[in-house]
């Protein structure tokens, strides 16, 4: 159980935030349904596919939190930042935002701090060394720096894939 909470819990969250924008309803939605599951394991009920009960127990939540706020059936879809999507891509986002938000977070310190002020938060580059008291320069190469760490990545698990089918 410990290796499915690990696996599946951030894919989960970024999941569910297709559906709910509130990061703290998320992260109760996702703990209630790993609750459910380890209730149900522990009952004796055989559960073939944990990932996929998962997935459709956080769906069903958060679709009964938006119910219980009176929202009307269009509203009811999993969104992204473009706009609607179905619920098929909302799960394949989901893995794909929890592996770079994995990469990420397994960059250095350093090099994460000033990515993500960059990336996430869209800080120029001036700003960044002001509020680190480090040069535009550096900026610019740990940024580099990050961008060639997550391609490197993602080469890797490309070539990884790709060798399957050759």
């Amino acid at each position: 159980m410990e290796s499915t909470f690990r696996y599946n819990y951030r894919p989960l969250c970024l999941y569910a935030l297709h559906y709910l924008n509130d990061p703290d309803a998320v992260e109760d939605v996702v703990q209630e349904c790993f609750a459910a599951l380890w209730e149900k394991i522990c009952s004796g009920a055989e559960v073939a596919n944990r990932r996929a009960y998962l997935y459709r127990a956080v769906r069903n939540r958060c679709l009964d939190r938006l119910r219980q706020k009176g929202l009307q059936t269009e509203e009811l879809k999993p969104q992204d930042a473009y706009g609607i999507i179905d619920d098929d891509d909302a799960q394949e986002r989901s893995q794909i935002e929890a592996r770079l938000w994995t990469a990420i977070d397994s960059l250095p310190e350093k090099c994460r701090e000033v990515f993500l002020l960059s990336k996430r938060d869209g800080l120029k580059y001036e700003e960044i060394a002001t509020e680190l008291g480090i040069s535009e320069n550096t900026v610019r190469n740990q940024i580099s720096k990050a961008l060639r760490i997550l391609k490197e990545g993602a080469d890797r698990i490309y070539s990884f894939f790709m060798s399957f089918f050759a």
